[in-house]
């Protein structure tokens, strides 16, 4: 149970080291949730430093969530530990203890965990966020729908129960924290340009 625990901790602390800030404050002095949507995450540091630095963030942020996962499933003594671990590292991106629980929209650090559970999962997810993006022209609403459906596209392409309970888990947290942006206008989104 202490194993379980401690790995839990670590995931949600992993995933709470806010990378967009730091880039933010590096690259322009500034809080990046000072402009933009207001959040944290790779998204956001695009628009308000560049692709570079929104490449850098990305890459960073699915990292913490495939680190975190592959400590669950590498040392986890419980087959609840990489279910837990998955998605204490999202809640950290979300909901950040070192940010003043200000952080991401948890995509990129969901897409991680799934990277390490299963890597075509990744995949499955990318999928999901961009086709709900494109029906429904919105990305926090693409957003919940690919957090809600990705823990039973996996399980049809795996009838794995364990797989299954990892994605469901982080999208679970996608999708509740995309709820926070469901009625928001994205003019600076290529998808919504020209409305």
């Amino acid at each position: 149970m202490s194993n379980l625990l401690i790995l839990t901790v670590v995931a949600y602390l992993l995933g709470s080291i806010p990378i967009g800030l730091i880039a933010g404050w590096a690259l322009l002095r500034r809080d990046i949730r000072a402009g933009g949507s207001g959040h944290s995450g790779a998204t956001n540091t695009l628009r308000q430093a560049g692709w570079g630095a929104g490449v850098v963030v990305l890459a960073l942020d699915i990292g913490k969530g495939t680190l975190a996962e592959w400590l669950a499933l590498r040392y986890g003594t419980m087959p609840l530990t990489p279910v837990l671990a998955g998605g204490a590292a999202v809640a950290g991106h979300c909901w950040p203890v070192f940010a003043r629980f200000r952080g991401g929209m948890g995509m990129a650090t969901a897409g991680g965990v799934l990277l390490a559970s299963w890597p075509l999962g990744f995949a499955i997810g990318v999928g999901l966020a961009a086709f709900g993006s494109l029906v429904l022209r919105h990305s926090a609403r693409g957003n919940v729908m690919a957090g809600l459906l990705v823990g039973p596209v996996i399980w049809l392409f795996t009838r794995s129960a364990a797989l299954a309970l990892i994605a469901v888990t982080v999208g679970v947290f996608v999708a509740v924290r995309a709820l926070s942006d469901w009625n928001r206008v994205y003019r600076e989104l290529w998808l919504d340009r020209g409305k």
